[in-house]
């Protein structure tokens, strides 16, 4: 039997933790299925070994912006220069970036300063915005909200692990929510319910790696091969088999990510 295709939405395989086997750990992710990732640049100066990779492996695409955890000690970027990048065939999404008040909420203007030149870039180059949001769901909903109304964008909640009003925020934006190993953890069911409310075809799936491996990898370094193990968590919770829910997964990628089906058919 053919083994089903999909997609790790977000991962950083530029850092440390894959120097050592990077081409070993994306064969692994291929061969389980795992035809495509996303790696993601989350400090501007890092854009170019992000893109290199995106360059050597035909199955990694790639996303740039500042990481808000980042964003008070690296160069404030410009549309402009976000616009300039996204120019590169491989470059499909804007971002990581967004609020997080968790560890860093003494940043939060810069936070949100950096959060709106990244939106505009989004909206200018109309490639999608990928949000990371810890500990700021009111302010973050609100601004998702007011900036999609003046301006329509698309966007992704990249692991989602917020409320349920956020979500709700998110969604009736038309936006999406991406389901990393989190969703997989025991405990986690309060979590799961909240993506069980949400439409299928507006669910994405990602490893974040190398942090938060899913069962039964928990507590080890993740890689984008993981993606199906979180996966068939998420295709129980939506009551489909994994076949069906790596499909439908599939197609909300290449909807939202629609540069990268660009590339492949020019590949």
């Amino acid at each position: 039997m053919t083994q089903p295709r999909i997609t790790d939405s977000h991962c950083h395989l530029d850092f440390p933790d894959f120097d050592a086997e990077r081409a070993e750990v994306i064969d692994r992710a291929v061969q389980d299925g795992v035809h495509r990732m996303v790696t993601i640049c989350t400090k501007l100066r890092n854009e170019p070994s992000v893109r290199a990779i995106a360059e050597e492996f035909d199955p990694v695409f790639y996303a740039a912006g500042t990481h808000p955890m980042s964003a008070a000690e690296e160069p404030m970027t410009s549309v402009d220069e976000l616009v300039s990048l996204s120019q590169h065939p491989k470059f499909v999404g804007i971002g990581e970036t967004g609020l997080d008040y968790h560890y860093s909420a003494d940043s939060a203007d810069v936070q949100k300063e950096s959060l709106n030149i990244h939106i505009a870039a989004a909206q200018e180059t109309g490639l999608p915005l990928i949000i990371h949001a810890r500990a700021a769901d009111d302010e973050m909903a609100m601004i998702l909200r007011n900036a999609n109304k003046a301006r329509p964008f698309s966007c992704v909640m990249h692991c989602f692990s917020s409320s349920a009003e956020l979500a709700k925020a998110a969604l009736d934006c038309g936006f999406y929510l991406s389901m990393s190993g989190i969703a997989a953890f025991p405990k986690s069911k309060e979590l799961r319910d909240i993506f069980a409310t949400a439409p299928v075809d507006r669910i994405l799936v990602e490893t974040d790696s190398p942090y938060l491996a899913p069962p039964p990898f928990r507590g080890k370094r993740n890689e984008p091969g993981y993606t199906v193990h979180t996966a068939k968590v998420a295709a129980d919770v939506f009551g489909l088999s994994y076949e069906e829910f790596a499909a439908k997964t599939e197609v909300n990628f290449d909807r939202l990510f629609a540069k990268a089906t660009t590339w492949q058919q020019a590949a």
